[in-house]
């Protein structure tokens, strides 16, 4: 995958990589989590996950954004299964992170989510669910509007936004760090020290290294954020 350079976004690999659990494997249809909302009573009741600065983490929400970053990724058949709970705290480390970074960037009126991007986020989500059926399927099933859906695919593309421009020039390698990784690595690349061989490991080297200072970043962001885990499985994600 090509590195992080000029204005690329963080790529989906990275927002995965930094969860303490992959968002992935731990899909599966059984001994999944607690459905997010039980009817009693006649009223729908949904249990809360979080409190990230003050503002309330639902497990329905929580779930709705685990399948919609599940779908970016390309596992659109996760889409109408069961979460269990390894998916539903890498989710919410996720999730976490993501409010963190943009409520930073509200403080200051920064990194505004262009429209433009925005729709073109949601075409392709619309695109790799199988078109526009298949999106308002999705939506009723988890009981939300499009401008819901929207909202969490603009908070991610600001997430992105706003690391990227903490890490992106940091993370870049000099000639010399590519030329001794390559001297260092002889077995790995027994060809000529070519272009194509440069191009293997500065992505390499950068990838590492990106990864590295996004991770030091967000724990940076976390150090003196309020964040509160209510739901047994929260709790349990950062043990």
């Amino acid at each position: 995958m090509p590195s992080p350079r000029g204005h690329r976004m963080v790529p989906l690999w990275l927002a995965f990589c930094l969860l303490g659990t992959s968002l992935g494997p731990g899909l599966t249809a059984h001994a999944a989590a607690p459905p997010a909302a039980s009817i009693r009573e006649g009223r729908v009741v949904d249990r809360v996950v979080a409190v990230i600065e003050g503002q309330v983490l639902t497990q329905s929400e929580l779930e709705m954004e685990a399948r919609v970053a599940l779908i970016q990724r390309g596992a659109v058949q996760v889409a109408a299964l069961p979460l269990d709970e390894q998916t539903l705290q890498g989710a919410l480390e996720l999730s976490i992170n993501q409010r963190l970074q943009v409520l930073s960037a509200d403080r200051l009126q920064a990194f505004p989510a262009e429209p433009s991007e925005v729709e073109a986020r949601l075409d392709t989500f619309r695109t790799r669910l199988g078109g526009e059926e298949a999106l308002r399927r999705f939506l009723a099933r988890h009981d939300v509007d499009q401008e819901a859906l929207v909202a969490v695919l603009a908070r991610g593309l600001r997430a992105e936004r706003i690391l990227d421009s903490r890490v992106r020039l940091k993370a870049q390698v000099s000639e010399a760090e590519v030329r001794h990784h390559y001297d260092e690595h002889r077995d790995v690349y027994p060809g000529e020290f070519d272009q194509a061989a440069r191009t293997a490991i500065r992505e390499q080297l950068v990838r590492a290294r990106y990864g590295e200072l996004a991770a030091q970043a967000l724990a940076e962001v976390r150090k003196s954020a309020q964040v509160r885990r209510v739901a047994p499985f929260a709790r349990e994600a950062r043990r």
